[in-house]
């Protein structure tokens, strides 16, 4: 059975599929009634992925750092006790009142109960990083695993003596990228593996030693797609001098008109068998989905990039064994049908509307248990009287329903309202994918929080700094610098949390000279926002592949080879006529997160492969 229903937040029609009936079945839930997009913008604003704060602990009355701003309701203490027995969060467990909506009363939970001040494992000398397990060394690096030496990047596992970087896996010596993986050397990158020594190369596999190149495969010594000798190519380089901000401009400018002319595949994703949305790998039947890989029967999901993953639907961030898992969020390491919950890791099991609880199961709605059974608000109850009170609370939701601020309804089976969440919605992980600006955030309902500004004062503009590296001393680590974003439009900057002014850290300057990097003329802030532009979207677009025989549809691209539909029949080959080439176009379709209006010239995985193999 196909349903078509209306989504109750942005009222847009959605659809729900046979498979999704036998999965919502099968996990004992009911039918969604807010859209898949919606829902991910529901629960991305429950993920503050990149912002630190210092706040006093409500345990010692000692400043630390957390991911709580000090204006959100909740209580917070600081790591070390957490995780200790030196508080009891079964004190908190309180009755049910089924005189007002469970929510409301879970609400009033989390309020109490303290949180932990980061989310994050085994950590040395990374004091200002977030959602991390082994960093070492590590500053202003958020959502990462096992990385040393890096600072101001997001997505970084495995990674060394790297900077300014988004989603870099088993890399070294890396800066101003974008989704590399198993590289070093790579330098304002996008999308390359297995490859070293690459200068402004985007789609790039097994090669080295290449500058301005796109859609290479084992090459080596090329310039802007022209191969060379290693002495032709060491002599070139030299010439281009991106240590100059201004050269840098330039060679930029001209690498980008470049990428534009050739085309790229329709999804970011190797190895996958009926799989739909963008950076997908090793993955079956994965289905609307962003950011994952290994994974197996899966729908509606984003960043599980820590396999592997099955049976699950609309559940962002995290994975790492998870199995029957729906509407949670940054949640993981063995979870086991976990629906509905918030920060629950690891080894979660049978738990419902939970948040911040450890290595427990049979709960539901609670906050910060571990290591227990059978608890409902935080209060323990033996396996009879837990299921026949659960039975009685699912029933007295759907009797008596939470009602949001802007009169969304939420029975069993709806994850959590949008004013649980402790963050700014601009300092979410939703505003990257769902922005918003300030007043359309608050009209949603949702809390909204300006950047504040340094107590320092700029010292120089941007404009002042040397265009060279080699002219630059340590005089610059004096400086505070006011951020190109900001002075060009401030408007625009504070959607994006710039930070208005920054500074250049020793370990930073010592970087840019060993590489000959041009000083940055924008704050961390707005670096993270301008590279994550290059990062797809959530949404998906039926198109048709833009091959049209021996060119791109536009003309911009000339195949180099011939096609698998070059040899097709054509309406004119039918009629017995001469066929016209221009008309023996490529018969694929497919969803992608490509728009059309986008200048891309976007090839079915077929006609991509022909011309970069």
């Amino acid at each position: 059975m196909i349903e078509t229903r209306q989504c109750q937040n942005c009222r847009n029609s959605f659809v729900i599929e046979p498979d999704d009936f036998q999965f919502y079945e099968r996990i004992q839930v009911p039918a969604p009634t807010w859209c898949w997009l919606c829902r991910a913008q529901r629960r991305l604003a429950f993920r503050n992925e990149r912002f630190l704060y210092k706040r006093k602990s409500d345990f010692s009355g000692k400043e630390i750092f957390c991911m709580y701003p000090p204006a959100s309701k909740v209580r917070v203490y600081e790591n070390n006790i957490w995780f200790s027995d030196e508080w009891d969060p079964m004190e908190y467990g309180q009755e049910i009142d089924f005189s007002r909506p469970f929510l409301a009363q879970l609400l009033e939970l989390l309020k109490k109960v303290p949180l932990f001040a980061l989310s994050v494992l085994y950590g040395v000398n990374s004091d200002y990083s977030n959602n991390f397990t082994g960093f070492k060394n590590c500053y202003l690096v958020f959502n990462g695993n096992y990385s040393e030496d890096c600072m101001y990047g997001v997505g970084i596992n495995y990674a060394k003596n790297s900077i300014d970087n988004s989603y870099l896996d088993h890399c070294e010596n890396c800066y101003e990228s974008f989704w590399i993986t198993s590289s070093s050397n790579i330098f304002f990158s996008s999308r390359c593996s297995n490859s070293f020594n690459l200068f402004f190369c985007k789609n790039c596999n097994g090669c080295n030693d290449c500058f301005g190149c796109v859609n290479l495969r084992n090459k080596k010594y090329h310039i802007f797609n022209r191969p060379y000798s290693k002495e032709e190519y060491r002599q070139k380089l030299n010439e281009f001098d991106f240590g100059s901000f201004a050269k840098f401009l330039e060679i930029k400018k001209e690498t980008s008109s470049l990428w534009q002319q050739f085309p790229v595949k329709y999804i970011e994703g190797l190895k996958n068998v009926n799989v739909s949305g963008d950076y997908i790998h090793n993955s079956k039947n994965a289905l609307n989905s962003y950011i994952l890989s290994d994974a197996e029967n899966v729908r509606f999901c984003q960043y599980m990039e820590m396999p592997p993953l099955k049976d699950c639907y609309d559940y962002s961030v995290w994975g790492n064994g998870a199995q029957l898992v729906y509407e949670t969020v940054d949640s993981g390491l063995g979870l086991y049908n976990v629906k509905f919950c918030w920060e629950c890791w690891p080894e979660v099991r049978d738990a419902e509307y939970s948040f911040f609880c450890q290595s427990s199961k049979n709960l539901f709605g609670c906050v910060g248990i571990k290591k227990k059974e059978y608890y409902i608000l935080n209060k323990q109850y033996s396996k009879a009287e837990f299921e026949t009170l659960r039975a009685k609370i699912i029933e007295h939701m759907d009797k008596m329903p939470y009602v949001d601020k802007q009169g969304n309804i939420y029975k069993y089976g709806e994850f959590l309202p949008i004013e649980f969440s402790p963050f700014p919605y601009n300092q979410t992980s939703a505003q990257e994918h769902f922005p918003l600006s300030k007043e359309e955030a608050l009209h949603q309902g949702y809390y909204w929080e300006d950047i504040k500004e340094r107590e320092y004062a700029p010292t120089i503009s941007w404009k002042e700094l040397s265009d060279h590296i080699k002219e630059t001393d340590d005089s610059i680590l004096k400086e505070t610098i006011l951020c190109q974003a900001w002075e060009e439009n401030n408007k625009r900057a504070l959607e994006h949390n710039c930070t208005k002014a920054y500074r250049i850290l020793p370990h930073e300057l010592q970087f840019y000279k060993h590489y000959k990097l041009p000083l940055p003329r924008k704050c961390p802030n707005s670096r993270h926002f301008d590279r994550i532009n290059q990062r797809n979207p959530l949404k998906l677009w039926h198109r048709k592949c833009q091959c049209v025989g021996q060119t791109s549809v536009d003309g911009r691209y000339i195949n180099t080879i011939p096609h698998f539909h070059d040899s097709l029949p054509t309406p004119a080959d039918e009629a017995g006529s001469v066929p016209r080439p221009e008309r023996r176009g490529c018969p694929n379709e497919f969803e992608t997160s490509y728009a059309p209006e986008r200048p891309e010239i976007v090839y079915c995985e077929q006609c991509y492969n022909a011309e970069v193999v």
